[in-house]
């Protein structure tokens, strides 16, 4: 049996996912042939010569999917997570690089504790610092959970009944994970994290994670329209975070009310940053500034 069963989801993704898996097999620390790899393609243009390189690379005990449809990152995982025969699960991104080994440790801790669902660990960025692999949830009221987060993600510290994992790089134990139904497929992408968080903590007596000591590189390119791309991620954000309140019967005006907080918070801050760098990111505060302007469009709209 395989110890561990690896779900990449790509799309379009030639330029990350060859180095991805070469960082698997640099850097495993069991058996290659006790991993089994599953790439999900979500539709990507042309994925059979990525998927024949990938032969070519791993052999052919690769589990290659061509996914029906693009129905967005969680829908992607599942369909690679009722594939898999390990008993652990790894969701990783193509854009993820491991930097040292991480499996004998990470899955020693899931023989070790039955209890434990989910394991992270820390994420880093290409110049060294530490990433975000860890945030509070968003029930939490941003004037509290923002400095919070601040202060846990400088030292690196992870609380779970107040935290989760962020989604680039984390373990799974997959009967349990069955158990709480997969990811969920309303979510196309982003902020599945916390829905995943929410309902692991569901199952009686389960625990979550962290181990600081170990970490993964997270590649964050500087995308070459950061409004078109802030969008894209802001509205995808913010339809998740309406859903997932929607489904903890929060009211929706409680919801914009603490998106506009946390906006404010960013505005603040790139604030401070135009003082010091005289206005270098003049492109990021206006951004915030008109999405302010949109959530309180929303409010109104919502108090109307």
């Amino acid at each position: 049996m395989k110890q561990v069963s690896i779900i990449i989801v790509t799309y379009n993704s030639e330029k990350d996912i060859f180095d991805c898996v070469d960082s698997i097999q640099r850097q495993a620390d069991i058996p290659l042939e006790d991993i089994e790899l599953i790439i999900v393609d979500n539709c990507s243009r042309e994925p059979e010569p990525m998927f024949e390189r990938l032969r070519q690379q791993w052999g052919k005990d690769i589990v290659l999917i061509e996914n029906t449809q693009n129905g967005g990152y969680g829908q992607g995982n599942n369909v690679g997570i009722r594939k898999a025969t390990a008993p652990v699960i790894l969701i990783m991104n193509p854009d993820v690089r491991l930097i040292e080994p991480v499996f004998r440790y990470c899955l020693e801790q899931f023989t070790l504790h039955k209890s434990l669902v989910l394991y992270g660990f820390t994420q880093r960025q290409p110049d060294g610092r530490i990433g975000r692999a860890t945030s509070w949830l968003s029930t939490i009221h941003p004037y509290i959970a923002e400095p919070l987060r601040f202060i846990t993600g400088k030292l690196n510290m992870f609380y779970p009944k107040y935290m989760y994992i962020t989604g680039a790089c984390f373990f799974l134990r997959r009967v349990t994970f069955e158990q709480v139904g997969l990811f969920d497929e309303h979510i196309f992408m982003y902020g599945e994290e916390e829905d995943i968080h929410d309902r692991l903590l569901t199952v009686e007596g389960a625990t979550m994670g962290y181990a600081r000591h170990l970490s993964y590189m997270h590649l964050h390119e500087d995308p070459k329209d950061f409004r078109k791309e802030t969008h894209d991620w802001m509205e995808r954000n913010f339809k998740t975070l309406c859903y997932l309140h929607r489904k903890k019967d929060i009211p929706l005006k409680t919801t914009v009310n603490w998106a506009i907080m946390r906006n404010n918070i960013s505005i603040w801050k790139e604030k401070v940053k135009a003082f010091i760098t005289n206005g270098a990111n003049k492109d990021r505060l206006n951004y915030y500034c008109a999405w302010k302007k949109k959530l309180e469009s929303k409010l109104k709209s919502v108090q109307a």
